[in-house]
């Protein structure tokens, strides 16, 4: 009778030895992507650079009153939540989805007057935090 108690209070304590959900692991990466190019940063979390969807800088052979934007549209996959969010140039705000913080380091080429930028020549240097 004496085990059997004692198995019986046990077994509350054996029911915590399972795996139970851990946290995200912690990530501080910076990745460069050219624009279609996605980054696993850490296991189920990807960024992906959709494309620049408008590059008013300043040229590098110009003088500007003022220095422009360009906007980087990206792709945040954290686990099952999924988002397209935008980062700027012109104030280089870092954005927040599901806990992951994600800025615009650089874009590069920079702009040339006279000179149209295509779409697969940029690449955008971005940091990752969670």
């Amino acid at each position: 009778m004496r085990h059997f108690l004692l198995a019986l209070c046990l077994l509350p304590a054996t029911a915590c030895l399972g795996k139970s959900p851990s946290a995200p692991t912690p990530v501080d990466r910076s990745v460069v992507l050219a624009p279609g190019q996605t980054a696993e940063v850490a296991d189920g979390l990807t960024v992906r650079f959709i494309s620049v969807i408008g590059d008013s800088r300043c040229p590098i052979d110009a003088i500007c009153i003022q220095g422009g934007d360009a906007i980087v549209r990206i792709d945040v996959a954290a686990g099952p939540a999924r988002g397209e969010r935008d980062l700027h140039t012109g104030s280089m705000a870092p954005i927040t989805f599901e806990g992951v913080q994600v800025r615009l380091l650089e874009l590069t080429p920079y702009p040339f007057s006279g000179r149209t930028t295509e779409q697969h020549e940029y690449r955008a240097t971005l940091r990752v935090i969670r």
